[in-house]
């Protein structure tokens, strides 16, 4: 029997992912991150991560998976001299969000609000989603000063999937600035439209609604990186893109 290595083994798997070949695909995931379970936590959650968007995509309940990614990633922030630990953190608090452990995701967030990190280098396109010239205007201000040069801007939920489409097409790795009140589609439908097409799509979520509604519940549960709550400031949108970038980071890893 010819025995695939992780890479190879994780490529066939997204490939029966992307062809919707779901059962396939988890069945793969599935047994290369418990293969890895106890030597490399890090790759490990994030084949969890990605079995259980197989289940997801099969409208089945993905907590288990979720579950064991969480807990990995809490292990691999314990790991001395781990190279990503706030990355880890944010990674394991958005798994305890998804479950609905509140307190626990938000014990890990503060955990990964305390660690400073050297900045990332600003090469990443920025694509605001909104209908709002004035929100438009003032997240265009705030990320041009935040050192972000390509920026592309839509009006409805329809236009920003197909931009986003195009820009996915260029192999471009795109943060995504989506409000949630859009005129054509509501936020978590673009949301998850996006996250298929790509799953390791950094989203951040805009709203005038508070962080403990069900609306946002909603929307973060889709595996969204992070929420700004209108009226926002410089200051929070930096700390959001931080978040989005710290778990991009994670990922090239």
């Amino acid at each position: 029997m010819l025995l695939l290595d992780t890479k190879t083994s994780c490529e066939v798997a997204l490939t029966h992912l992307k062809n919707k070949q779901f059962i396939t695909a988890h069945t793969l995931l599935l047994d290369q991150a418990e293969s890895l379970k106890k030597s490399e936590f890090l790759k490990s959650a994030l084949l969890y991560m990605l079995a259980g968007e197989c289940k997801t995509r099969q409208g089945k309940s993905s907590e288990n998976e979720i579950k064991e990614a969480g807990d990995l990633f809490l292990k691999y922030s314990n790991v001395k001299n781990s190279r990503n630990i706030k990355g880890a953190l944010l990674c394991a608090s958005k798994c305890l969000l998804s479950l609905g452990e509140f307190d626990k995701a938000k014990d890990a967030y503060q955990k990964a609000k305390r660690i400073t990190q050297t900045p990332i280098q600003v090469t990443r396109p920025v694509v605001i989603i909104d209908d709002s010239e004035a929100i438009t205007m003032k997240l265009k201000t705030f990320v041009e000063k935040l050192g972000h040069s390509e920026i592309y801007v839509f009006k409805n939920g329809k236009d920003g999937i197909k931009g986003c489409k195009k820009i996915f097409s260029e192999t471009k790795e795109p943060i995504v600035l989506l409000d949630m009140g859009l005129p054509d589609l509501e936020g978590d439908v673009v949301a998850t439209k996006l996250l298929k097409e790509k799953i390791d799509l950094q989203i951040i979520v805009i709203t005038a609604d508070e962080k403990t509604t069900k609306r946002v519940h909603t929307i973060l549960s889709t595996g969204v990186s992070a929420f700004i709550q209108k009226p926002f400031t410089l200051d929070e949108v930096k700390k959001a893109i931080d978040v989005a970038e710290s778990e991009y980071s994670l990922l090239q890893q």
